[in-house]
């Protein structure tokens, strides 16, 4: 699992020990926030649903650091969120 450091919407600091921090099973990222309000728990990458991210074991972050660059790509209109906002994430 990758470890993304922000919101990919909104870039909020999203650190290893975040409670905020949500994923899709490809791993984009965004804030608790951006996923209730803006996403309405649909991917705008892939049209999953989102899942509140683990933390990764201070044991491993040396071995399997969070990612270093960020990602960024704010959500203006998305096909993803349009076609699925009314379907259950795991029937979409």
């Amino acid at each position: 699992m990758e470890i993304r450091l922000n919101c990919e919407h909104c870039d909020k600091s999203l650190p290893n020990d975040c409670d905020e921090a949500m994923i899709c099973t490809l791993d984009c990222t965004f804030c608790k926030n951006c996923v209730d309000t803006v996403l309405k728990n649909v991917c705008p990458n892939c049209g999953g649903g989102f899942e509140k991210r683990p933390s990764r074991p201070k044991y491993y972050l040396q071995k399997y650091p969070p990612r270093k660059d960020k990602v960024l790509k704010p959500v203006i209109e998305n096909k993803f969120l349009q076609k699925n906002i009314n379907i259950h994430p795991r029937k979409r």
